[in-house]
């Protein structure tokens, strides 16, 4: 009987040491999963961004299959779509199609868009071959050390985003993973630039 009192009183114990809640400096109790969240979403919005629609987009040098190098900031002028992607990714193999048909291939030909895709740590090789794969003609490029993908989104927030910036180099709107609302969003504000 004594053994069992001992053991209930111990885990008593730990029970009420292990509790979610903790005083913050002011005596008040505080739940410990609401301060992990708070430092968590403190910079980054719930889909992982660390950017904002009406921010400036961060500058970064694009880096071509082929080898070519440009300055994000040379496209200044131009409404830019960037589509941060992969090849093991399932929902960007979804939408890239629709990416091709309904965005690229209507305004491939206007001098005032440019769709880039970014492809997320993988090198030239595997990205040529995921390329072939989707059939999809605007260019992807490269972000072997995910440094771009860094710039926009928290480093593990996970790909199939698109981000949309105006001829100001603002950004103008926002996606993640493949929404048909949302995507609809997406071109009509591409068109709205465009006017």
């Amino acid at each position: 009987m004594n053994k069992i009192l001992i053991i209930s009183i111990v885990a008593l114990i730990c029970f009420s040491s292990c509790s979610t809640n903790k005083k913050n400096n002011n005596g008040d109790a505080v739940q410990i999963e609401e301060q992990m969240s708070d430092s968590l979403t403190e910079n980054t919005d719930e889909r992982g961004y660390i950017v904002n629609i009406n921010d400036k987009a961060p500058e970064f040098t694009i880096k071509y299959i082929d080898g070519r190098t440009e300055q994000l900031s040379n496209l200044k002028g131009k409404t830019v779509m960037l589509q941060f992607t992969a090849s093991w990714c399932s929902v960007c193999r979804k939408e890239m199609p629709f990416i091709e048909s309904d965005i690229w291939q209507k305004h491939k030909n206007n001098e005032n868009f440019v769709l880039i895709g970014i492809d997320l740590k993988e090198d030239a090789e595997t990205v040529g071959k995921f390329v072939k794969s989707t059939g999809v003609t605007y260019p992807i490029t490269l972000d072997e050390d995910g440094k771009i993908f860094e710039l926009y989104a928290e480093k593990d927030a996970g790909v199939t985003r698109n981000i949309l910036i105006d001829k100001n180099g603002k950004i103008e709107f926002l996606t993640r993973l493949y929404d048909e609302i949302e995507f609809e969003n997406l071109k009509q504000h591409i068109e709205k630039l465009l006017e």
